[in-house]
């Protein structure tokens, strides 16, 4: 058992770890190896788009999937439930992508590489299927050799081909062959060997349709929150390529990759802390639970300000260093963006303290909350960004970014405090939270 357990830890660290680790690896390679245009697109179908379509492709089904422990659904309607989600997800890059040409904003070769790049990560969204079952059923670690392996082998293909063919569209397509290939040595025959697939006969097809259909109503709230919450994310990476080109997201990109490390390091603080915070509010320890949020949001906090009294005694250094690792062609490209990569940093941290929040409402079942202000924040996304970066480029949209994590940090942390005050009040009066409501 402790070996197993061993197993689990390191190879889901593993996997997570390069998973990581691919986006800025592959957007430093790509950028040095085929240059700005070809660099920016690269970064921008990997991180930022084909990021939201994986998340239309992932639907919010993990968590729930590998918390069924009572069986409620059968992995024939998990499987289900990830095709249709996968074909919403195609379906939406290619009407985003066609919208683009259509309107004249991308050019047919650029839509192409969006495409092969989403798709890519549309596999991604779809084999996790296979390792949230793997998961389930006490497999932790070969759920988390799957990820290993296949990022690591797309990796390889991908920096390989561009280093012999220097072609980025044929490297782009072979990459997603051996995503497929990887889905299928890595995550579907090892689930294959622990036996029958669960519940693979027991409904006729139209009852599993049924099934996984109410799967999915029952984790669309997750789904919108994550899709909005991402939006926010990247509103000014998708002002500044369609805006400025994708030269200028390239440049973008690589200044914008600490914030993601950032974010890393806070949930590495968070995940802990989320056991211990669960058990004390459903136990009615209210003061333990306001002294723990209080507690998880003091180290996040320092943990960001640290980041970046560091950048900025020692950020001019960091980009002289990415502009070595990028190539001669970037000399001095990241240097005269200093001011915007630490604001970047600066809303970075923000954003790390916003997650701080959610996860604090998430305990105290906010859902509501939560999806109310991603509402409101995306509607401010959506009406600043593009003005940002018209007026002021890639500064405007760093700073954009700033205002958009400011302000979702401001609405979730008025929000604990209201959901602090109400707790404490019950706990005044004798009663629980959970029974009020």
């Amino acid at each position: 058992m402790r070996k197993l357990w061993r197993n689990d830890v390191f190879w889901n660290a593993a996997g997570s770890l390069l998973y990581a680790l691919a986006s800025m690896v592959l957007s430093f390679f790509v950028l040095r190896l085929m240059g700005p245009r070809d660099g920016g697109i690269f970064g921008f179908g990997f991180s930022t788009f084909g990021q939201q379509i994986f998340i239309i492709a992932y639907f919010g089904i993990r968590p729930f999937q590998i918390t069924d422990m009572a069986g409620e659904y059968r992995f024939s309607e998990y499987h289900f439930a990830r095709r249709l989600s996968s074909l919403f997800a195609l379906l939406s890059s290619l009407l985003f992508l066609w919208l683009m040409v259509s309107i004249g904003s991308y050019d047919g070769i650029k839509a192409e590489l969006l495409f092969l790049l989403s798709f890519y990560k549309l596999l991604d969204g779809f084999s996790d299927v296979y390792e949230s079952e793997l998961q389930r059923r006490g497999r932790l670690y070969l759920a988390g050799q799957s990820l290993f392996f296949r990022t690591g082998l797309s990796m390889l293909s991908l920096m390989l081909s561009l280093l012999v063919t220097g072609n980025m569209l044929f490297s782009c397509i072979l990459m997603d062959l051996t995503q497929l290939l990887g889905l299928y040595l890595f995550a579907l025959l090892p689930l294959r060997s622990l036996g029958e697939l669960p519940g693979s006969e027991v409904f006729s097809g139209e009852k599993r349709r049924g099934r996984s259909l109410r799967l999915l109503r029952s984790t669309s709230f997750l789904f919108l929150s994550a899709f909005l919450d991402f939006y926010i994310f990247s509103a000014s990476k998708y002002a500044l390529d369609l805006r400025l080109g994708s030269e200028s997201s390239g440049i973008f990109n690589v200044l914008f990759m600490p914030t993601s490390f950032i974010y890393l390091v806070a949930n590495f603080l968070i995940r802990p802390m989320l056991t211990r915070l669960a058990t004390e509010r459903r136990e009615g320890r209210y003061e333990d639970f306001s002294r723990s949020c209080r507690f998880l949001i003091l180290a996040v906090f320092l943990m960001a300000l640290g980041i970046s009294l560091t950048s900025l005694l020692l950020g001019e250094f960091g980009l002289q260093i990415f502009e070595l690792l990028l190539g001669m062609r970037y000399r001095g490209a990241l240097l005269r963006e200093i001011l915007a990569f630490l604001i970047l940093i600066a809303g970075g941290g923000f954003y790390a303290l916003a997650n701080v929040q959610y996860y604090i409402l998430v305990t105290m079942r906010r859902q509501g909350t939560i999806f109310f202000s991603y509402v409101l924040v995306s509607f401010l996304a959506l009406v600043s960004a593009d003005r940002a970066v018209q007026c002021a480029g890639i500064l405007g949209g760093a700073v954009c970014y700033l205002f958009l994590m400011a302000i979702l940090f401001l609405f979730f942390s008025l929000s604990v405090l209201r959901g602090l005050w109400r707790m404490q009040n019950d706990g005044k009066n004798g009663t629980r939270e959970g029974k009020a409501e």
